[in-house]
Order: structure tokens, then C-alpha cells, then sequence
């Protein structure tokens, strides 16, 4: 039998689950065990089909709208926030519902609603239909905050009165990216209202930082995580820009197409928030099947962040 090629590996850390997904999972997963089956939950949990279907296996009915739901079943909110007339939706229906956005989305909120009754003109900075940035422009009136998405916009939005000027961002961006809409906007309207602390939240910035370090000099940068999940789209940019020649996002290991690693020496891995590991551990046995792995573990950040359950289901 002839000897396995080795392939250098190198494994993103902090990578995976962030402590608002943990938490919105445990959520669903204690309502089951509080209501039963089915518990409804507004949109995808979290952006990653692995988890969605083994909480469907459990009882969870996912829905695009709160009209597909029954009035006495419980509903769960996704953790990626919802406008304000959902929940007043559900208690105009009298409905049980419990609110799984994440606690650095639900700061946001406040943020933009500070603002707002400031007098300000808010700006999001954030992607087009991405569900956290519905939930934002959700929290207040419709026109009274404008998206963001780019330097260009930044350098083309005409405010009312360019004095009285304020920003929030989605929390999952590319810090890179946002570090260049923000300075655009500041030169422009030095006197512009900041969040008090960055909105791109811990886990998104330790993400990121981490697959910087393996994507410099990688020949291969592999990302866990969906399509639909702004923050692992993020991280195959990141890892890009990094100096990975090249990156590509699987949700998981049958996605791989092996002619990817012809030639490959070194490969970066990494996940995306609403990953679970054992994706990543699937794609390490898929290629240990193929080669003689040598594994180093590249950690940038300690995460021990954890957030509390509400009260409907703690």
C-alpha cells in the first residue's frame, strides 16, 4: 500500500459556535423539552441546514412568516432579530413567544433607537436583505434608517443635515470592510455618532483575526459553513485577503471537491458561528481518509463568553 501524501493542516481558533447561537439553539431545544412538540420558530434558527434539520428531527417546525404559526404553540424568534411588529404581532395573538436574538444584535437595537430619539439620522452599515439587518430597520419607523453597504454609498449618502449623523453596523461584517466605511463616513461627517463599543461582535472579529493567521501562505483555506451565513462569507474573504491562494466555503466534508487539493501542501480550516464542530471534525476524518494529516491548532483569541436563557424557557 503506498504511503498517504502528508498535507500540513492547520486548524482556525476561535472557530465555530459563538455564544448567541449556542444560545438560540438551547433555546429551541428547551422549549421542546418545556412544550413539546412542535414548537414554531421564525426563519432559520441560525443560518447552518445541519442544525436546522436535527432540531426539525426534534419537533421544530420552521416557518417564513407568523401567520404560518398556530396561535397556541410556541414560537421562537431567530437569533438574527426580528422587526418590532413580529412580537406585536404575537401578543396581539395572545401567542407564547421567546425571543432568541442575540443579546450583541438585541445592543444594536437599543443603539439605533438611541439615536433615533436623539433626532438623529441614523445609518446601517450592513448587507441588503440579510434577516439581522430587516430586524435593525425593524426597530424603527420605515425611512428612518439608511443601508449602508459600501465606501461608495458612504460616500454618496446625502444626510439632512450632515451635523446631526449617527451609524450602527450589522454585527457578522468584514472588520476590514467596515474599518473603510466607517473612516469614509467620518471624514465626511467628523462630528458622526459611533456605537460606544464596536457592533461587530467578538465572535465575528476572533473569526476573523483567526483565519488570517492561517490564510497567510495556506495554498487552500476550507470554511464550514452555509451559503446564507454572512459571517462564514465573510471568513472566506478574510482568508483571501489574507494571502490564501485560495478559499472556498462547504457545509460540510461531501462538498469537497478534491481536485481543489491537487498540488496542496498546506491547508487553513475554519467555521463560521452557526457551524457546529462536528463538521469541522467530518472534514478532518474525510481527509485523513486521503492523506497523512499534521494537525496545529492556531488560537488568537480565549472565548468564554456565555449569555443567559430567557425566562420563558431558563
Amino acid at each position: 500500500m503506498t504511503d498517504k501524501p502528508v498535507l500540513t493542516v492547520q486548524l482556525a481558533s476561535p472557530r465555530g459556535f459563538c455564544a448567541g447561537v449556542d444560545r438560540a439553539i438551547q433555546i429551541v431545544e428547551k422549549a421542546l423539552e418545556r412544550y413539546g412538540a412542535p414548537v414554531y420558530v421564525r426563519h432559520e434558527i441560525v443560518h447552518n441546514k445541519h442544525v436546522v434539520n436535527r432540531l426539525e428531527a426534534m419537533g421544530a417546525v420552521f416557518v417564513k412568516e407568523l401567520d404560518e404559526c398556530p396561535d397556541d404553540r410556541p414560537v421562537v424568534f431567530s437569533a438574527h432579530g426580528v422587526p418590532q411588529r413580529v412580537p406585536a404581532e404575537a401578543a396581539r395573538r395572545n401567542m407564547l413567544y421567546v425571543d432568541a436574538t442575540c443579546p450583541l444584535v438585541s445592543k444594536v437595537h437599543v443603539e439605533a433607537q438611541r439615536h433615533h430619539k436623539a433626532g438623529q439620522e441614523i445609518l446601517l452599515i450592513g448587507h441588503a436583505g440579510h434577516p439581522e439587518v430587516i430586524g435593525t430597520m425593524g426597530q424603527l419607523p420605515d425611512g428612518v434608517m439608511h443601508l449602508i453597504e459600501t465606501v461608495e454609498d458612504a460616500e454618496t449618502f446625502v444626510p439632512k443635515d450632515p451635523s446631526n449623523v449617527a451609524f450602527v453596523t450589522q454585527t457578522t461584517l468584514s472588520v476590514d470592510d467596515t474599518a473603510d466605511i466607517v473612516a469614509a463616513l467620518q471624514k465626511r461627517f467628523p462630528g458622526i455618532a459611533a456605537p460606544h463599543k464596536e457592533d461587530i461582535c467578538y465572535a465575528t472579529t476572533n473569526r476573523q483575526a483567526a483565519v488570517k493567521a492561517i490564510g497567510e501562505g495556506a495554498d487552500l483555506v476550507l470554511v464550514v459553513g452555509a451559503p446564507n451565513s454572512s459571517n462564514s462569507v465573510r471568513l472566506v474573504e478574510v482568508a483571501e485577503r489574507a494571502g490564501a491562494k485560495t478559499a472556498r466555503l462547504v457545509q460540510k466534508a461531501e462538498e469537497i471537491d478534491w481536485s481543489w487539493l491537487e498540488g496542496v501542501k498546506r491547508i487553513g480550516i475554519s467555521a463560521g458561528a452557526s457551524a457546529p464542530e462536528e463538521l469541522v471534525e467530518g472534514l478532518l476524518s474525510a481527509l485523513a481518509r486521503r492523506y497523512t494529516l499534521h494537525i496545529r491548532e492556531i488560537r488568537v483569541a480565549e472565548e468564554n463568553v456565555v449569555f443567559k436563557l430567557p425566562r420563558e424557557v431558563a
